[in-house]
């Protein structure tokens, strides 16, 4: 099996002001801790030359993330290198209008060792579409990040789908959980 890194949206903008004014410095935080460990996770991809892909949301002109914005802008921590493989999506689910499955089909890869942003959103229909797909999925437990949603706290968020999505499976395929320290490629 072929193991590519998928990170998605980790976008300068990300979670930008959505935070209420105590709160944001908090998700600031966590967000940067968790990109800190992405890094570490890319690293290892990197020295073992494993495929990596970086989805990179497109948002209209008003949004935090506008194209081509500074908001839009990948965090410099996991900016792409020449090899790794850019897909630019307009919605929550990374293989939705995108070419990241024929990219994926296109190098051989089965399984993906998947992070990023934003939790509810993104991470979890990437995740949980790879898998209705065919692909095995590890969620990166300490490697996902959201900000606070109404009465929810981010942690909380996180700790609810990591519980949810560890052995969700589709067939013979499934997502499995583990922590950042744990990936390893090859």
């Amino acid at each position: 099996m072929t193991t590519a890194l998928l990170l998605i949206d980790v976008q300068n903008a990300i979670l930008k002001g959505l935070g209420s004014p105590t709160r944001q410095p908090l998700i600031d935080r966590a967000l940067d801790e968790t990109v800190a460990r992405l890094a570490e996770v890319l690293q290892k991809a990197r020295a073992v030359n494993a495929p990596v892909v970086i989805i990179q949301h497109d948002g209209h002109a008003s949004h935090r993330l506008a194209a081509g914005s500074e908001g839009w802008q990948l965090r410099d921590e996991i900016a792409p290198q020449d090899r790794e493989i850019v897909v630019h999506k307009r919605s929550c689910d990374s293989f939705f209008e995108t070419e990241l499955e024929q990219r994926l089909k296109e190098n051989g890869i089965t399984r993906l060792a998947v992070g990023g942003c934003m939790t509810p959103f993104c991470v979890d229909t990437t995740a949980r579409r790879a898998v209705s797909l065919g692909y095995d999925v590890t969620l990166i437990s300490d490697g996902h990040m959201t900000a606070d949603m109404g009465e929810l706290r981010f942690e909380q968020i996180i700790a609810h789908h990591n519980a949810v999505l560890d052995e969700f499976d589709a067939g013979s395929h499934e997502i499995r959980l583990a922590k950042a320290a744990a990936i390893s490629f090859g």
